[in-house]
């Protein structure tokens, strides 16, 4: 059964976890459904992970709606939160409520999410207004990671954590059920936890958030160029998947696959298609 706003903010009251990944297709949606997953996010990581760009900043609306739509099709059973891309609502109200009505319509997504702090709480003000939920991302925001200094920790300084305890509470006050804490130093994500009513999810942010997301990609081990600090690999698939593909090109190659059991057969006689005329 699909969980919703008031499910998670039960789970905070009540001290339970909230389990999130990432799912960018049906296939893999449908396996973490199974799995008993608690929240999928559509992330605008897909740009990095499945179309090979170098930041999430050129990933469309076009191209996240297109995969959350799949997302939803394979985990109709669980509570999916899509990634508003880059420039689907820094310009303002207007433009975030007609892309996230979009988002929302097209996708059949249940929330979607957005990052920064109190220079976008009018625009989630707004949207909450026009009935779509939203969640908000604080810490390492990777859309703007190069005003940050890159992908770095956050509120390591003083003055920078009390602006992000600000930003969160004022999220909060715009209206935003949750917040994701991306690279942020355990303490300050322990306190702001402790602080907030509505749930934190933290990613690299240690174990004092209410729950924990990781891209599915990098937990299962399948990207190997690069593992961020935070990541624990509960598997390492990239290793097994060319060792498949390995053995399936040496089988092609060498004329052992298809075999017998992996072809059909019948009992017409199809010669007489190809016999010349006399």
């Amino acid at each position: 059964m699909r969980k919703n706003i008031q499910d998670f903010q039960g789970m905070k009251e009540a001290g339970i976890k909230i389990s999130m990944l990432t799912a960018y297709d049906a296939s893999m949606s449908s396996l973490l459904s199974e799995c008993g997953t608690d929240m999928l996010l559509v992330g605008d990581s897909l740009g990095m992970v499945v179309l090979g760009y170098d930041s999430t900043v050129p990933v469309t609306m076009e191209q996240m709606v297109h995969h959350a739509s799949a997302v939803r099709r394979g985990a109709a059973d669980i509570f999916v939160v899509g990634d508003m891309p880059f420039g689907s609502y820094q310009t303002g109200s207007r433009d975030a409520i007609n892309n996230g009505l979009k988002f929302i319509k097209e996708s059949d997504c249940d929330a979607v999410k957005l990052e920064g702090g109190q220079e976008v709480c009018e625009v989630v003000s707004a949207l909450v207004r026009s009935g779509i939920s939203v969640m908000g991302h604080l810490g390492l925001t990777p859309q703007t990671a190069s005003q940050l200094g890159g992908y770095k920790v956050q509120g390591k300084e003083l003055p920078a954590a009390e602006k992000m305890v600000a930003d969160a509470r004022a999220l909060q006050d715009a209206g935003v059920f949750a917040i994701v804490l991306e690279c942020v130093p355990e303490e300050l994500a322990t306190l702001i936890s402790k602080d907030l009513k509505i749930p934190t999810i933290g990613i690299g942010a240690g174990a004092g958030c209410d729950g924990q997301v990781l891209v599915i990609n990098d937990m299962l081990g399948m990207f190997e160029k690069f593992t961020p600090k935070f990541v624990k690999q509960y598997a390492k698939l990239a290793p097994l998947m060319k060792q498949g593909v390995q053995e399936y090109l040496a089988e092609v190659k060498s004329g052992t696959f298809p075999a017998a059991e992996q072809g059909f057969s019948c009992a017409t006689d199809y010669s007489s298609i190809f016999r010349e005329e006399e």
